[in-house]
């Protein structure tokens, strides 16, 4: 692997109006994590996924690299490099929702392009703050506190993509969350597409899997609906249940049949979500693709990608985060669920913030003595905590602590998963094929793809 090129800004100047009604609009596709060594096997051997096809064959294909360490390989940082033209070096940004406490210095491509004279619109672009003083819509991901644009609609949606996902392993949803789902569907209504959803959602108790494609389904509605009323330079869209279903099913993928497999209880030997999400992925890009026959140019990026797991591990999170905290008698002012596993708790003062470290920290499994929160980072005034306890948790099981028991643990845990992907610092774009630009020898830092995404708004 080479080693990672220091990504060098163009200094683009802003358009003239005669170039910026030349310039082609642009869509941002971020497909996280998704393997297109997989799509490759999945399209060569079955004729439904035709979109995935044209993009394999027809677009400009370049290869990407993230960061070295494991621990740095992670959507969260990889994003903000392809959004900020940054290496994680550069940037820092270590944890998911950390971008809201950078500097002004950190400038993303949404910013830049907008200071082009270019009309920016995003619907949940992953650790990416929303400072657009005039965005067509801005909706920001479920897990970074940033705001949305100043729609009603957009507030809403983002309340409701919040409290879906966050609170997606214990299955809970609000009325409140439900009557904004209703007002999206109605909103984005497109025959096909709704078809497609609705179909998606009556399949989820044969296939539970499909929760996440529903998300990503709804989120291309709404961003179809939005990018055809405001009509943006530049849009941006992050889908994220390839890098879920990857995540939790990757041993039941044809090409990976032979190596670890997943016990009957959790999901049939017979099924393969990777190809039920190909194929959803497919009609979505599908969409896409008919877009360039009316000018619009296209692409599609991983950040980085997933490979099969090398052992058995389960993950859980906790199902009310502050709930948890009271019975450990951690006071804090308020906690935030982050993805899966993580959350962040805020206190009055360090003191506060030390103590409460220190009592994760101490927290064991009774019944094998395993460490239950394993990583615990210090803040100012808070903590950012991750159970990373990796067996089965039952409903009997008891933590004990520093100052005693708490009882019935597996009762305030969600099961998620047990994992089946981890990540792979390879990625992977793909460039509309009537761009003419040379692009950078592969394979580039993802990083890079900053660069690229201005040449490309502004050519």
């Amino acid at each position: 692997m080479q080693p990672p090129r220091q990504p060098r800004h163009n200094r683009l100047r802003p358009l003239t109006f005669s170039q910026a009604m030349s310039v082609k609009p642009l869509i941002v596709i971020q497909l996280n994590e998704v393997n297109f060594d997989v799509v490759r096997h999945y399209a060569g051997k079955y004729d439904d996924l035709p979109a995935f096809k044209s993009l394999l064959n027809d677009f400009r294909a370049l290869e990407t690299f993230g960061e070295q360490r494991y621990e740095e390989l992670e959507p969260w940082i990889q994003w903000v490099s392809a959004q900020t033209g940054k290496t994680y070096a550069e940037h820092g940004v270590f944890r998911l929702g950390d971008v809201v406490n950078t500097p002004d210095s950190l400038v993303q491509i949404f910013e830049v392009l907008e200071s082009k004279g270019l009309r920016v619109g995003a619907i949940s672009p992953m650790n990416a703050r929303n400072r657009l003083q005039r965005p067509a819509y801005f909706v920001p991901d479920p897990w970074t506190d940033t705001p949305s644009d100043g729609s009603g609609f957009s507030r809403r949606l983002t309340e409701m993509l919040r409290q879906t996902v966050n609170d997606n392993a214990s299955g809970r949803i609000t009325k409140r969350s439900l009557f904004t789902l209703a007002e999206a569907v109605l909103r984005s209504f497109h025959f096909r597409g709704t078809t497609d959803l609705l179909r998606l959602i009556r399949g989820t108790r044969r296939k539970p899997w499909t929760k996440s494609l529903i998300l990503d389904q709804l989120i291309h509605l709404v961003h179809r609906s939005l990018w055809r009323r405001a009509r943006p330079d530049v849009s941006f869209v992050f889908l994220n249940a390839g890098a879920h279903i990857q995540h939790h099913y990757f041993f039941n993928a044809e090409i990976d049949r032979k190596s670890s497999a997943n016990p009957a209880w959790y999901i049939a030997p017979e099924a393969d979500p990777v190809r039920d999400m190909l194929k959803v992925y497919d009609r979505i890009l599908g969409d896409y693709l008919a877009l360039t026959r009316q000018g619009v140019r296209l692409m599609v990026a991983t950040g980085l990608t997933q490979v099969p797991y090398d052992r058995v591990k389960y993950y859980y999170r906790l199902k009310e985060h502050a709930r948890f905290l009271s019975l450990a008698g951690i006071s804090c002012q308020r906690v935030l669920p982050r993805m899966t596993r993580d959350f962040e708790v805020f206190f009055d003062d360090n003191a506060q913030a030390q103590a409460a470290a220190e009592a994760l920290g101490a927290m064991r499994m009774e019944r094998t003595g395993a460490v239950v929160f394993g990583e615990i980072e210090l803040r100012e005034r808070g903590l950012f905590a991750t159970l990373t306890y990796p067996d089965e948790i039952t409903p009997d099981d008891a933590i004990v602590t520093a100052n005693g028991r708490i009882e019935r643990f597996g009762e305030l845990v969600a099961f998620v998963a047990i994992k089946n992907g981890m990540h792979s610092t390879r990625g992977f774009a793909f460039v509309s094929p009537d761009v003419q630009e040379a692009l950078p020898a592969p394979p580039v830092h993802v990083a890079e793809l900053f660069n690229l995404t201005q040449r490309l708004s502004m050519s």
